[in-house]
């Protein structure tokens, strides 16, 4: 009888601890598919393949918090094993009262420094990043850009270029050796918003009647993703961010086309009148004529972007006709109306939009 119910003692604790095991082999491997490389058909921005120098630094934080989260698991996980083992319970003496044993001062002093001391390292290590982060100086050669979050997409002016563009950030790669980074003043239109994108730098929100600042310096040219992170109503999900870090005479190159006035097109004068006598003029802005709204983004070189509604479709005919007729069916709850257009003014308005580059 008591073999017996030793056998069934033993099985409880090796499910038990099969339990456990298998939870610790699910986060090890989650945690394997937040670190591995992401495909090119599926971008996915990770902490874990940083390219800026304050990314850099939050990744080397997150390291070293969990080193010492993942030793404290070992050494609780391991005298819990031990523990449930030694003093399990035991048939021969079910009925007897286990020995009393009172409080150990060395034991109750040292679950009381040693987590105190774990506290202080994480604090001070954690204090390091944040100051070294939010004190950087600004060099001369830095890029200033001022990021307004609308609700639901992102407006980007750089005050000394006297540019105005939307949803698709362009910045320089900075080299250690002449180095370039991008200083970025934030601001809110409406709602709370966060500006995040995992492998340049840590997440800063957006609040209205509030400035908040960040900094990155991108080592490597390329396309980065990000999100708004901050919960800011029906579309925050589609509120996305790109990225462009191109070379230096690429970004020049930018520059240039951005500082120029739209294109005006004689051909499709039709257009653009359709364009300057509805609705369209009251929200958007494009250089050169009389439209110079403020509620939806500058529309000067959208054809030079990749995508539109922030990010929610790629920038081909097919979408942004759709985005006219009906924006819901990309992005529902957007704040962008359904223009009511004849399909001979829709023809015109996207032909003339087409020149927008």
């Amino acid at each position: 009888m008591h073999k017996i119910t030793d056998k069934a003692g033993w099985g409880v604790v090796v499910g038990r601890a099969t339990g456990i095991l298998v939870l610790l082999a699910g986060i090890l491997f989650a945690a394997g598919l937040c670190n591995a490389s992401p495909s090119d058909d599926n971008p996915v921005p990770s902490i874990f393949q940083p390219h800026s120098t304050p990314a850099e630094s939050i990744y080397h934080l997150s390291v070293f918090v969990l080193a010492i989260t993942a030793v404290i698991f070992l050494v609780v996980f391991s005298l819990l094993a031990y523990a449930v083992v030694k003093f399990r319970n035991k048939a021969a003496g079910a009925e007897r009262e286990p020995a009393q044993v009172y409080g150990s001062t060395q034991i109750e002093l040292a679950w009381t420094i040693i987590p105190i001391l774990i506290v202080v390292v994480l604090f001070l290590a954690t204090a390091r990043v944040i100051h070294a982060i939010q004190d950087a100086p600004k060099p001369a050669t830095a890029v200033e850009v001022t990021a307004i979050g609308h609700q639901f997409w992102w407006e980007f002016r750089y005050p000394v270029l006297g540019i105005v563009t939307a949803n698709e950030l362009h910045v320089p790669v900075s080299d250690p050796v002449h180095p370039t980074p991008t200083f970025l003043k934030l601001l809110s239109a409406d709602t709370d918003h966060s500006f995040w994108v995992p492998q340049l730098a840590g997440k800063t929100d957006l609040i209205p009647n509030r400035v908040n600042e960040m900094w990155m310096d991108p080592h490597q040219t390329g396309i980065y993703l990000g999100q708004c992170a901050q919960y800011c109503g029906t579309q925050h999900a589609k509120m996305l961010l790109r990225v462009s870090v191109d070379t230096p005479e690429a970004f020049e190159a930018w520059v240039r086309d951005q500082k120029r006035t739209a294109d005006q097109d004689t051909k499709e004068i039709a257009g653009r009148r359709v364009f300057e006598t509805t609705a369209c003029i009251n929200c958007h802005a494009v250089g050169g004529t009389a439209a110079t709204g403020r509620f939806g983004p500058d529309l000067t070189h959208l054809m030079s972007r990749s995508t539109i509604a922030s990010g929610a479709a790629e920038n081909t005919s097919e979408n942004l006709r759709l985005w006219i007729e009906n924006p819901d069916a990309i992005k529902p709850g957007s704040l962008m109306p359904a223009m009511k257009l004849s399909d001979a003014d829709l023809d015109a308005l996207l032909r003339y939009l087409e020149t927008l580059r």
